[in-house]
């Protein structure tokens, strides 16, 4: 947001440089986030001079050029080339000199050089208007009174102002400091604490005056719980034309194109007190009435930028009485507004439901200077103020008279925040005892009452427009930011207890599993809890009744909590995607969220998606994809550093996953694995497989908690293996042989693994080959063959018996 220094200092009284109030601005919470210069005329007339044309004759080598001696005060006439057709001897003119930089319009520079013109020396030159910022001619040479001395500096001639502006980072919640009043109430608050008094000059609008009541125009507001409160003025004979001068400047300052002094006005009011208002062409307005209420669902409106919008039931419109006019608070119509043309305007003010601004400004994708207004919430008491101030600005700069009375629609009278503050909360939460009188002193420069004191604390009355200010601790706030957190001594002593904290405590937990999938390749994303409602189509069908959706959304595609990891992690895959990152491994703890018959429920996940090659594209490896068995093999890793090892596997398919399989530890739900379906890595745009891997979290850390960790020395005794070759059943899953195998053996057999498959020629139909390799060891000794070999034989018994398998 920017602010005028200069428009500042009209509400309040103050010689500080700009970087001291800027830093007072910044300690009250408004942060200054830089300071600029402003030039009414872009580079001051620096360099440009009053010139006195001495003589002036045909250039000897151009037709169209002329060439003249000018005295620019320096003792010495200087020559320059001249093109315009209005240059003549005797003419006092505006002059650049040698160095002088000069501005387009277009933001374009250029530095006046001496240089020749088709043979001829040129120390200068003689500008038209347009070449100096001061109008739009440029059909000959600007030219002066002839009571202006050469040499005087065009500067002192013309008035320039000169001002500085604050950028500041306003924060969403300060409504009340979205315009330069805001601001000066802000800033006489810091004042008076460092015991500044300077008073706070506002706006009079005591000459308000109904001219006769030729133009009435009838109001009628539908949904009173939209608009709170409505006013309104008509004002007839106007004149629309450009601007005067300081209010372009003012509004230039500020970042803002003036557009003609009706318009400029009510801009000119928002940003001088933050009222939002419009001006409606009142010829234009059939029936002479205005009606408030919500668009008709499906309906379509032409807004000022030219787009043809469609319009939802919820969207509040200003409508005449036969078709719609503005988006009330947003943007106005095409056809209403401000014209060269118009005689008699509506000049509206009101106070309309934030959330029902904001949603409506998000649907459209609209973000104006009113909308950001209300939809933060304005002060509704200073509606009817700014109108009457807003009026009479307009009828001062465009000769109009006030034709009606002022309609005031105000049925519910919206009533202050009442708070009680203790002085022990203050206490507890600064650190330090404030005098209780400095407290009611800070108290009423932020214009918030005190209605009742007690021992203990203060009944307080909060204004209408710090709609931020609704708690004790909000107080509590406001008064900190203006007694100053550098006013806040740092105790010699600082107290600290140590409280007991357990290795399972959640970010531990985080803390460890991140640090082994980062030592992995992983990176970890944080992607955002709202999602998009259409991705639920691709969950089971209770998922989709079972979403939470948000009463104030951004967007669409922002409106609902997310009940899947999934699909915020697709999204950042396709990012990378489109940026050619192609190897991906990504990792992402977070919350899904649930609507059940009972309530709402969150569920913690670790979530692992897996795209692409093994590793970068190297001449002396070949290019290995990411399969299946790699994202098995990264799961299995995180198991293993929670500790849980006794977990068996079903297969299945989901409406997400392909090949998907899920790990259970008894009945506890531990982790669903799988390929993502191709129909919605479709709907992302990806073209190449992408593995997932949905982690229940809370299990995990509630079964990592009940481990017991037992260290044991390395064994001294050397382990030893031996392998089978079994001719299996095609149906029969690698974890059956491992299963079947620590049964047999519990006490000596140590590890089992699938070095190799095969199936095709030289075995029988439906049969396959495992290739599988035990090992075995006893700690306390050597094994002996014969002790091999017994339990060998146990093994290829029970796997005869039990899996009918035989021994290749």
């Amino acid at each position: 947001m920017k602010i005028s220094y200069n428009w500042l200092k009209q509400f309040i009284q103050l010689d500080w440089d700009s970087r001291k109030t800027g830093d007072l601005l910044t300690a009250l919470g408004l942060e200054v986030e830089g300071i600029s210069t402003f030039e009414s005329i872009k580079g001051g007339l620096k360099g440009v001079v009053v010139g006195e044309v001495l003589t002036c004759s045909k250039h000897p080598n151009a037709d169209k050029l002329k060439l003249t001696t000018v005295d620019i005060g320096t003792g010495e006439p200087v020559q320059i080339v001249c093109g315009a057709p209005n240059v003549a001897a005797g003419q006092k003119v505006p002059v650049a000199t040698i160095g002088t930089t000069l501005n387009t319009p277009e933001g374009e520079s250029w530095t006046i050089k001496k240089g020749k013109i088709r043979g001829e020396v040129s120390n200068g030159m003689i500008c038209a208007e347009d070449e100096l910022g001061l109008g739009d001619s440029h059909e000959g040479i600007m030219v002066l009174s002839e009571d202006f001395k050469p040499g005087t500096p065009c500067s002192e001639i013309f008035e320039i102002e000169e001002d500085e502006i604050f950028e500041i980072g306003l924060t969403p919640n300060r409504a009340d400091a979205m315009s330069h009043f805001g601001v000066a109430r802000d800033l006489k608050a810091g004042l008076l604490q460092q015991e500044i008094h300077t008073g706070l000059n506002t706006p009079s609008v005591s000459n308000f005056n109904i001219t006769n009541r030729s133009l009435k125009i009838d109001v009628d507001v539908v949904d009173s719980s939209l608009a709170p409160r409505y006013c309104g003025v008509t004002i007839s004979n106007l004149i629309v034309q450009q601007s005067p001068d300081w209010l372009k400047n003012r509004l230039r300052a500020i970042g803002l194109n003036p557009i003609n002094n009706v318009v400029d006005a009510t801009n000119y009011v928002l940003h001088e007190l933050g009222q939002p208002l419009h001006a409606f062409d009142a010829d234009r307005i059939y029936g002479n009435k205005i009606v408030v209420r919500p668009a008709e669902p499906g309906s379509t409106f032409m807004t000022l930028d030219g787009e043809l919008r469609k319009l939802d039931e919820e969207d509040l419109m200003i409508c005449d009485a036969e078709k719609p006019m503005c988006i009330a608070g947003v943007f106005g119509g095409i056809n209403t507004g401000v014209t060269e043309d118009t005689r008699a305007i509506f000049l509206e003010s009101a106070y309309f439901n934030p959330v029902s601004i904001r949603k409506t400004a998000k649907r459209h994708g609209l973000n104006t200077d009113a909308s950001f207004r209300f939809e933060r919430g304005i002060d509704i008491n200073n509606v009817e103020y700014a109108l009457r101030r807003a009026a009479l600005l307009i009828c001062e700069i465009s000769g109009g008279d006030i034709t009606s009375d002022i309609v005031d629609l105000y049925p519910k009278k919206m009533e202050d925040q009442q708070v009680f503050l203790t002085f022990e909360k203050i206490n507890t939460l600064i650190g330090q005892e404030i005098p209780k009188d400095n407290i009611k002193a800070i108290l009423a420069s932020l214009d918030i009452q005190v209605k009742s004191v007690t021992e203990t604390g203060l009944g307080l009355l909060i204004p209408f427009y710090r709609v931020d200010v609704q708690r004790e601790v909000d107080v509590i706030e406001e008064i900190l930011r203006v007694y100053g957190y550098d006013n806040v001594h740092i105790p010699e002593k600082l107290t600290a207890s140590i409280a007991p904290s357990s290795k399972f405590e959640d970010y531990k937990l985080e803390n460890a599993i991140g640090q082994l999938l980062a030592s992995n390749g992983f990176y970890e994303i944080l992607s955002n809890s709202l999602t998009n409602p259409d991705y639920a189509e691709h969950l089971e069908k209770e998922e989709i009744a079972g979403q939470t959706a948000i009463l104030n959304p951004l967007s669409k595609e922002l409106s609902v909590m997310r009940q899947s990891m999934l699909f915020s992690g697709l999204e950042a895959i396709s990012h990378n995607l489109n940026r050619r990152k192609t190897n991906l491994r990504l990792f992402e703890f977070g919350v899904t969220y649930h609507k059940k018959e009972k309530g709402y429920k969150e569920v913690k996940h670790l979530s692992l998606l897996l795209s692409g090659s093994r590793s970068a594209q190297d001449w002396t490896s070949p290019e290995k994809e990411m399969g299946f068995y790699y994202l098995k093999a990264a799961t299995d890793l995180v198991l293993d550093r929670f500790g849980i090892k006794d977990f068996a596997g079903k297969a299945g398919s989901t409406t997400i996953l392909n090949e998907a399989l899920d790990y259970y530890l008894g009945d506890t739900h531990l982790v669903s694995l799988g390929v993502v379906k191709p129909d919605i890595l479709k709907a992302f745009d990806i073209k190449q497989e992408v593995l997932h891997a949905d982690f229940q979290w809370e299990n995990l850390t509630r079964i990592a908690a009940k481990q017991n960790i037992v260290y044991r020395p390395i064994p001294k005794y050397p382990d030893v293996k031996r392998d089978f070759a079994l001719l299996l059943d095609d149906g029969i899953p690698f974890e059956k042989i491992k299963q079947l195998a620590f049964n047999t053996e519990r006490k000596l057999l140590k590890k089992v693994d699938l070095f190799d498959v095969y199936k095709g020629d030289n075995l029988p139909e439906g049969k396959k080959s495992y290739a599988v390799s035990f090992t075995l060891q006893d700690e306390k000794k050597t094994l002996t063959d014969k002790q091999i070999d017994k339990i060998m034989n146990k093994l290829r018994t029970g796997y005869e018996k039990e899996l009918g398998a035989e021994l290749r």
